[in-house]
């Protein structure tokens, strides 16, 4: 595995109280595993109506590595990535979700991409979901292969790891789960080494999640357009 010297691990919070624990071990976990002394846990409370930001606050407590960022107000999935990169201090960061949608331990398999990449994006291997979420997704990736003329596989999958170093070079403005495309396209124009790696997911068991949503589904299109008129001007 090629070696990195720091990395920060971040993950929003918003309907996640059930798997706030759990994440938080997770991740101190796979930080151990990859032996790098250099790092850091960010974790983002957006707003949640569960308290979720104070339950990490109090599991979390004494350790020094952790820390929490609150929104007073739901701001939107993008928004809390946003805060959360603007928080990281190392040179790699890996973002995922809370919600243990993605398996924390797939990071040791995007670090072994890191010699050649800028930034490492996954796409699902089979996708696990209802067939109505995975209609959407299909459309959602064609549409954006179309607009942007990239051959990324599942550019919606919230899992990713970022040399953060480019985050000085490209500015981010998406609030809606789109963020993580904008991040991958505008990489992709801007020149950046854009790698992918497959990945098994474990969609939620309870409640239901955020981002595939009337008003996250309309948002990301207006995002979408928006990037594509300035991409295109």
């Amino acid at each position: 595995m090629k070696k990195i010297s720091s990395i920060s691990i971040i993950f929003p919070l918003f309907k996640d109280r059930k798997t706030v624990k759990k994440m938080i071990f997770k991740s101190q976990k796979a930080l151990k595993r990859c032996g790098i002394k250099n790092n850091e846990i960010v974790i983002v409370d957006d707003g949640c109506p569960e308290n979720s930001g104070l339950l990490a606050k109090k599991i979390s407590k004494g350790s020094k590595n952790i820390k929490v960022i609150f929104h007073r107000k739901n701001l939107g999935y993008g928004a809390a990535i946003k805060t959360g990169l603007k928080n990281c201090k190392y040179d790699w960061i890996f973002q995922t979700d809370g919600d243990d949608e993605y398996d924390v331990f797939d990071l040791l398999k995007l670090i072994k991409k890191t010699e050649y990449s800028d930034l490492v994006i996954t796409y699902r291997l089979k996708k696990k979901y209802k067939t109505s979420r995975i209609v959407i997704s299909w459309v959602y990736n064609k549409i954006l292969r179309i607009l942007f003329h990239t051959n990324f596989r599942d550019i919606s999958t919230g899992s990713r790891l970022i040399k953060r170093s480019i985050l000085n070079k490209i500015n981010l403005i998406s609030n809606s789960p789109f963020l993580g495309a904008e991040l991958a396209i505008k990489s992709k124009y801007q020149g950046y080494n854009v790698s992918e790696v497959g990945i098994h997911t474990y969609p939620r068991t309870f409640g239901s999640g955020s981002s595939v949503t009337l008003k996250n589904i309309l948002l990301t299109i207006k995002e979408m357009l928006k990037l594509f008129v300035k991409i295109k001007i």
